[in-house]
């Protein structure tokens, strides 16, 4: 708990205040004395303007890129520095940049209710009942994943034309009942609260401050997104390079995502393993390798409109591809596993510890499997689908071609 009696010192000289539209009169005595005090003061222009009267320090606005202030802080390291930040710093905010760069027993973090906290106090919404995303420097197709009926959803706008967008989206989705509430300027003098219906959404002169409120509500066939992997086969765009429903399924949970873990798929396809890899947890990622143009762009469609547009798309043919990336805590060889040298140099990137995973369906592909699996160990199974099919007027039972799969761990 911080001390509201303590100032800066030498061992925590780089204070971050959060700060809200009220300005100087919502900082507490502690936060108003480290601004007065700092030596250096940074913030974007609107909080330097807010905190004015009691700066009397130097001032730096933001550069852009952000980064291109740190080194000026670094420089000022054991003299008092005061970063103004919207709200709460540590929530969709500058502290974690702050935290790639400098030490945390180096910080003292002094927080202002952030945006989602005061939008939910205004519209009696339960904090822990909400998704809270953000839409600021973020491709709105993010929000999509979260698009289910009852939803309630805390979104923070990129600016003034958020709302009208996100309202086409959800019309488009066919979820134009939904109602949605834009928040301006949450705590300040300008402070607004406006509701509309996305199907008939007109609101305007919106604030580029804004956080918005979604409360989700779906025709019976809008595509909404659920929880279990194994997405219906028609919610992506193919040329029949897929893998089907039932062994992606599988697959994913082979795969067995972990918070925070990169994912290489060797021959992305429709991209669907890479897709319901990243719709598994939001801190996920993964990277696509494709050697053919057309299917990198058609798996960039299918991560938009299934709501994961973080999907990276490494271009080109394995193994010559992979020698540049970042390297992997998973990896799965969805085609190409017999292609000389592919196996090698995944193997060689994938990090100690990390999880393979191979599907092949022809035989020379299941030789290359058992080859694989007497060397490195780890788990062969076979799966095999069938359908219920039309046979004259009455049905009968027809086999998909039957998918091998090897799952190892690297020493």
């Amino acid at each position: 708990m911080v001390n509201p009696g303590a100032t800066c010192n030498a061992r925590r000289w780089l204070s971050i205040v959060g700060i809200g539209e009220d300005g100087v009169d919502g900082l507490s005595a502690h936060a108003r004395r480290l601004v007065a005090q700092a030596q250096l003061v940074v913030g974007g222009a609107r909080h330097l303007e807010l905190a004015a009267s009691l700066i009397s320090g130097e001032r730096l606005a933001w550069p852009s890129p952000l980064h291109l202030a740190f080194d000026q802080i670094a420089a000022r390291s054991g003299q008092p520095v005061v970063v103004l930040a919207s709200g709460d710093p540590f929530n969709f905010g500058v502290g974690k940049q702050l935290m790639q760069r400098f030490a945390v027993a180096d910080m003292l973090c002094v927080p202002q209710p952030s945006a989602f906290s005061l939008a939910a106090a205004r519209l009696g919404w339960p904090l822990q009942d909400v998704a809270q995303v953000t839409l600021h420097g973020r491709a709105l197709e993010g929000i999509i994943r979260h698009l289910t009926p009852g939803a309630r959803i805390l979104a923070l706008a990129w600016d003034g034309s958020t709302a009208a967008k996100l309202a086409a989206l959800l019309t488009s989705r066919r979820m134009g009942r939904s109602r949605l509430t834009v928040l301006e300027a949450i705590g300040g003098a300008q402070e607004r609260v406006r509701t509309a219906v996305a199907a008939g959404f007109d609101l305007s002169g919106i604030h580029p401050l804004t956080t918005l409120a979604l409360e989700v509500e779906a025709e019976p066939d809008a595509p909404v997104i659920p929880l279990a992997a194994g997405l219906a086969d028609d919610l992506f765009d193919h040329d029949g390079q897929i893998t089907k429903r039932d062994v992606r399924a599988v697959t994913l949970s082979a795969l067995a995502p972990r918070p925070g873990e990169l994912l290489w798929d060797v021959g992305l396809g429709s991209g669907s393993v890479a897709i319901e890899w990243l719709l598994r947890h939001g801190s996920l990622r993964a990277i696509g390798i494709e050697a053919r143009q057309d299917r990198a762009d058609r798996a960039l469609r299918n991560a938009l409109a299934l709501g994961t547009p973080d999907l990276k798309v490494a271009l080109g043919r394995a193994p010559a591809v992979l020698a540049d990336l970042e390297r992997p805590d998973v990896a799965f060889i969805g085609g190409g596993i017999s292609e000389p040298g592919v196996f090698e140099a995944v193997w060689s990137q994938l990090k100690p510890g990390g999880r393979l995973v191979a599907n092949v369906i022809s035989l020379e592909g299941e030789a290359r499997l058992i080859d694989l699996f007497e060397k490195h160990g780890g788990e062969l199974i076979r799966v095999a689908v069938s359908r219920v099919e039309p046979v004259g007027r009455m049905h009968g039972w027809r086999q998909a071609m039957p998918v091998t799969q090897w799952r190892v761990s690297k020493p």
